[in-house]
């Protein structure tokens, strides 16, 4: 084990806050000294996207009907669904480090260079690149003529677009393909003295410009980087790409990206912003005149359809849809501020009663600014044409105003708001020149910010995001975000330098280990992260139609809290005050939500609310089965926003929601949410509030979440210290406890599986005593005891440690011998060798608790997964399938038991570690770097998949689970934990008067008994996949 005194894990130095009274200076020019990098000119993988056995698709057709029934339905009522498998995702593997910090919005960005993966909203990703946004280089030689270059560039992609009887919103025919222009672009100019010129896009492949478009004069510019000598690194928060000598020789270009993901930082790491700083070496003879050019704009598609009118269709970039040519769009020059200076691109639309863009989202807007400072000299194009009539200079004639002049500073243009037609795109431009004499280095440092400051879910609750609390609520914030990011972004690289560091350095660890465990948390920015400030929802019309209230009455003359160009005092005055009321209405958050705010104690600071999706494609928040794996990653960096999630968990389980629901799994409509179980997810529609989007499965009787929720809520008490914490959730925990006694079917202290997927390998079903849910059952006992101390209740303790030894009993009958069976139910594929089948095992030791197995049975088991889960596929190279059968062959029963999931081999590696297997360890989860990172794999990086078959076919690309290698760093670390005492001596008077009060709780949570009844059909169906899985 690593006895160190590492940091990272949060446990010795807390969460104090973070001082910016001094920070060591570090090199923006010089990667970090171990990060994941590939070369421009790289290619790239073609993904490949799984797919169903014979056998699975007869199973699972009746799902696939009612999904398709019910994807409709959900969509006809406007409401957001799970998940959608008959549409397919545009994929690529080209990704790199995301923009931004975290909950504020993610703007990805590909090792190319391309702004993509725009996830500015709720649930909505846009996988294209917004093709307008863009560096650039431009350099000519001193007195003799110019060279320029595109720092980002754009390779042949193909974009689809569906409409309907010519309307900009519903599905009928395809567009044919056609190519995107690429104008989004940082540009360099350089000059020198001895006439030399180079001219090129600093991309490795030249697309083909789309030759409709007459007005972007995109076409014009010059396409010809090989990228041979040009180098992307990642390390998350941060990449660098080295352009080393490439295309002029005597000027190497870093540029490096730094976004505010700073642990045990709740302030800066909220914010929507990244920063751009180019390191300029001239190694030539001559002085070289240096011009960096950073546009910002939108995409467009046009096109005619046979039967159909001609359509101007918007790229869902940013903010989605068509969005962009609705007109009305406003750019404008920031006012200089400390030598920042740059352009506003507000991105909104007068809808009904507030702003909104066209598709009624709410309105961003974005900054570009630089600094003008040490010699470098800045100049603004606040408004070009990319296409339509708007009024104003074209993409190519600002290209050639650079071009010619190195600058804007000849423009005529207007300080005022240039304003959009309708039907047209515009983008805007900041450029800044430098002189660099030989052999020196110069710096120009670029912010990218945003500012979008409402989070609107389609239950028509909105609420504000946590930067609101430092840059307020309005929505006129970009520009001072991009300004004090340009300021302040030395301290930031300073504070992550500073926890990187250690891990780096540490020479016993393999070097694709700390690369890929920062990496890895590129999650916690594009995984559709929401984080808000703590405050309850405002509401639309549309979700108070059943409350009374009337505006107020009184004659005009409220002071106007909304900014509203060209509209006259009364509707400005009027619209206040319905806003004004609108935030007056709510409901109680006390009242039967899932809202954890309410559990905080006296002194306690509202940190704000955290959403994350289960992944890109699967639309539900805080899925808790898998936060089980991935919340290691919030624990040991942003431990207050991992107790925020366990709050809102501890509200939920007390949380009673008879609304019914119907199943995808067998047509039953089954209540929403009972008392006493903890939900699957938080939401999708209306998060807190209705909770269990999932509905494949009755969640209410799996046999994990609750076991989870134990598990989880003592390791954080233990983590953090937070006895305050701790007594807020204790009934939870206890009601969470009580509800699962209802599955101990025979009383002999353990739980039992049902026969169905009744946990979260939801196509794999169990029966009777498993591996998996028993050991968590084991575990969660044990922690609910040791939890009971925590907070002084000694009956309890005594009670729960008395039912842990009971379980412990049972759960030994499933050793075989060498690891432990599947589950006890006999069939064919009970002796499974289960990738995670000592999860509880996992758990205790990170908690500090005693071993639910002994340690040779443990290291058996292990043993025997790296033997066969892990060697018999691809030699280790791929992690660990998740069902072996003793032969050697991969368990073929279930689409999952035949998959690897990345998630999961970093917990069975972390649970390695716990039994001082760290070779083995390594070695296991070192299969999931060599898919998902090397770059001889399968192309994940950036969006590592929940998993993979034996086939390198993926499944839900982007996902939350793979964060479960900070699992692995929780191991080596082994923060220091309280002693936990081998034996305990129980008063049986005292635990049989608490069993009684305890059985009373569990009897008022149980479920009604389940209808027997089956259709003939239904019957014959079952009967019939039966025998063929036989």
């Amino acid at each position: 084990m690593f006895e160190s005194e590492i940091l990272e894990n949060g446990f010795m130095e807390g969460d104090k806050e973070h001082s910016n009274s001094s920070f060591a200076e570090v090199d923006p020019g010089k990667p970090a000294s171990l990060t994941w990098q590939r070369r421009l000119d790289n290619e790239g993988n073609a993904l490949s996207s799984f797919s169903l056995s014979l056998k699975e698709m007869i199973h699972m057709a009746p799902i696939g009907v009612r999904l398709w029934r019910y994807i409709r339905e959900e969509t006809a009522k406007g409401k957001g669904i799970i998940i959608n498998p008959f549409v397919r995702r545009p994929v690529t593997s080209c990704h790199g480090v995301p923009l931004g910090g975290i909950g504020a919005g993610s703007i990805g960005r590909s090792y190319i260079g391309e702004f993509q993966r725009w996830q500015l909203f709720p649930r909505i990703c846009e996988e294209k690149p917004v093709l307008a946004n863009q560096f650039s280089k431009f350099y000519t030689e001193k007195g003799n003529g110019f060279a320029y270059e595109v720092l980002c560039g754009r390779s042949n992609r193909t974009i689809r677009i569906m409409i309907r009887d010519g309307s900009h919103s519903d599905i009928h025919e395809t567009l044919s393909s056609m190519e995107l222009p690429d104008d989004m672009t940082y540009r360099v100019f350089v000059s020198r003295s001895n006439g030399e010129k180079y001219s090129t896009v600093l991309s490795p492949r030249s697309p083909e410009l789309l030759k409709e478009n007459e007005v972007s004069g995109i076409e014009s510019w010059d396409w010809n980087l090989n990228g041979h000598n040009s180098t992307y690194h990642a390390l998350f928060p941060r990449a660098w790409t080295v352009y080393e000598g490439e295309p002029d020789p005597d000027l190497k270009i870093v540029c490096r990206q730094i976004s505010p993901f700073i642990p045990h930082n709740y302030k800066e790491s909220s914010f929507p912003v990244s920063v751009f700083t180019f390191s300029l070496h001239n190694t030539g003879k001559t002085t070289a005149d240096v011009t960096l050019l950073f546009t910002w704009a939108y995409a467009k598609l046009e096109s005619k359809i046979a039967n159909a009118k001609p359509v101007s269709l918007g790229f869902q970039n940013s903010v989605g849809g068509l969005s962009e040519f609705s007109g009305q769009h406003t750019n404008s020059k920031m006012t200089m501020r400390d030598g920042v200076r740059g352009v506003l691109l507000h991105h909104k639309q007068a809808n009904y009663i507030q702003y909104r863009t066209a598709n009624g989202l709410p309105p961003v807007t974005f900054a570009v600014a630089t600094r003008e400072i040490d010699g470098i000299q800045v100049s603004e194009c606040p408004c070009f044409v990319i296409s339509g009539n708007s009024t104003g200079m074209t993409a190519k004639e600002m290209w050639h105003q650079i071009k010619e002049h190195g600058s804007f500073d000849g423009l005529n243009s207007a300080e005022t708001l240039v304003t959009s037609e309708p039907g047209s795109s515009i983008g805007a431009a900041v450029a800044a020149s430098v002189t660099i004499p030989s052999e020196a280095v110069r710096t120009v440092t670029f912010s990218l910010a945003w500012d979008c400051p409402e989070v609107r879910f389609t239950s028509g609750k909105t609420y504000y995001r946590r930067y609101t609390k430092f840059y307020g609520i309005h929505g006129n914030a970009a520009a001072d975000i991009a300004h004090d990011a340009i300021l302040e972004h030395g301290k930031w690289e300073s504070e992550i330098e500073a926890w990187q560091r250690p891990i780096l350095q540490d020479k016993r660890l393999p070097e694709w280990y700390p690369i890929t465990l920062f990496n890895e948390l590129y999650y916690l920015n594009s995984g559709g992260t929401v984080w808000t400030d703590g405050s309850p929802p405002l509401h639309s019309l549309a979700s108070i139609v059943g409350s009374k209230f009337s505006l107020d009455r009184s004659s005009l003359g409220l002071k106007s809290i909304v900014d509203v160009s060209h509209q006259n005092d009364t509707a400005t005055d009027i619209l206040g005050r319905m806003i004004t009321k609108l935030e007056q209405i709510h409901t109680p958050v006390a009242s039967n939500s899932a809202f954890g705010t309410n559990l905080l104690q006296k002194g306690d600071e509202n940190i704000g609310q955290f959403l994350y999706l289960e992944g890109i494609e699967y639309h539900m928040w805080n899925t808790y089965d898998v936060h089980f794996y991935s919340s290691f990653a919030l624990v040991s960096l942003f431990p207050k926003l991992e107790l925020s999630i366990q709050r809102d968990f501890a509200a939920a389980v007390m949380m009673h929601d008879p609304s019914k629901i119907k199943l995808l799994h067998d047509g039953k409509w089954v209540p929403r949410k009972v008392l006493g179980a903890v939900p699957h997810d938080i939401g999708i529609n209306d998060p807190w509030f209705e909770v269990n989007a999932y509905n494949l499965y009755d969640t209410d009787r799996w046999k994990d979440l609750n076991p989870k929720f134990v598990l989880q809520i003592y390791r954080d008490v233990v983590a953090t210290g937070d006895k305050k914490f701790a007594q807020a959730v204790w009934p939870s925990v206890y009601v969470a406890m009580a509800y699962m006694d209802q599955f101990d079917k025979d009383g002999d202290g353990m739980i039992e599986n049902e026969g169905f997927p009744d946990q979260t390998y939801d196509t794999w079903s169990v029966s009777g005593v498993s591996a998996y849910s028993g050991g968590l059952w084991v575990a969660a006992l044990q922690a609910a005891s040791a939890m009971a101390r925590v907070v002084g209740d000694k009956g309890s303790e005594n009670y729960f440690w008395h039912k842990f030894q009971k379980a412990k009993v049972v759960y030994q009958k499933l050793w075989n011998g060498s690891y432990f069976n599947y589950d006890n139910s006999d069939q064919s594929t009970s002796s499974s060798i289960q990738a995670d089948q000592l999860a509880g095992q996992w758990y205790s030791r990170a908690c500090g608790l005693l071993p639910i197995v002994d340690e040779n049975k443990a290291r058996s088991a292990l043993e025997k997964i790296y033997n066969f889960n892990v060697l018999k596929l691809k030699d280790g190279r791929r992690g660990a399938v998740n069902g072996m059968l003793p032969d050697g062959n991969v368990d073929m029963s279930s689409m999952q038991s035949r998959e690897i999931w990345s998630g999961v081999t970093y917990a069975v590696a972390a649970t390695m570690i716990h039994e001082d297997l760290v070779d083995m360890a390594f070695q296991t989860a070192g299969g999931i770097y060599e898919a998902a990172w090397s770059e001889g794999g399968l192309g994940y990086s950036f969006q590592t998949p929940e998993a993979w078959n034996t086939y390198d076919e993926y499944r839900s690309l982007g996902y939350m689970r793979p964060l479960a290698i900070w699992a692995m760093q929780w191991a080596l670390t082994r923060p220091k934990l309280p002693r936990q005492v081998t034996e305990k001596e129980v008063d049986e008077i005292s635990s049989l008067q608490h069993h009684a009060g305890f059985s009373r709780v569990a009897s008022l949570l149980k479920l009604p008994e389940e209808e027997a009844s089956r259709g003939v059909i239904q019957v014959f169906y079952d009967y019939t996949c039966k025998m063929m899985w036989m």
